[in-house]
């Protein structure tokens, strides 16, 4: 799976990354990229940062990586979010992108790749990364198992539509 984020949105989403960020722009940057690397550990899945280039930053774009982390800096008059929507088109394999910018949620959709808030991907993060098993989606495979056999329901099924339960699918994957 390939995750695509747009870290200053997720980081300014952040009441932990916000606190960094506000002693520097850099600081919240390596708090965020050190939390991707404890969650990549432990989930491997391939994991893309696109942060704004500085104002008068680099004519072309800046690419870096920091442990399995890709990390892109946007050129000079171009912003993260026309990056994201530039590799989201590209991308064949199952992306989730990560933002809570309603204009990004609504272009990634439509390319028929699933988004995330920025608080609810920070939620799960945390949850995995605080989490002692590594095996933590096999052992959501097997609660969903128990659930299945103690809701026996009777009467019409409420199934949600198959774009809904495909996101869901995704998302436990994380």
């Amino acid at each position: 799976m390939f995750i695509l984020i747009d870290g200053y949105n997720l980081i300014r989403q952040s009441d932990i990354f916000r606190r960094y960020e506000r002693r520097s722009l850099e600081a919240g940057r390596n708090a965020l990229i050190n939390k991707l690397i404890e969650y990549q550990k432990k989930r491997a899945h391939d994991i893309t940062v696109v942060f704004d280039g500085v104002q008068n930053g680099w004519a072309d774009e800046g690419r870096d990586k920091e442990g399995k982390i890709n990390i892109i800096y946007s050129r000079h008059g171009e912003r993260a979010d026309d990056v994201i929507k530039r590799i989201a088109v590209h991308t064949m394999e199952d992306t989730i992108v990560v933002s809570s910018d309603r204009e990004i949620s609504s272009y990634v959709k439509q390319l028929g790749k699933t988004t995330l808030t920025s608080p609810e991907f920070e939620a799960i993060m945390n949850k995995v990364v605080s989490s002692p098993s590594t095996d933590q989606f096999a052992a959501d495979k097997k609660n969903d198992v128990r659930d299945e056999r103690q809701s026996k329901k009777k009467g019409p099924a409420k199934r949600l539509p198959r774009s809904k339960r495909i996101t869901q699918t995704k998302i436990k994957k994380l």
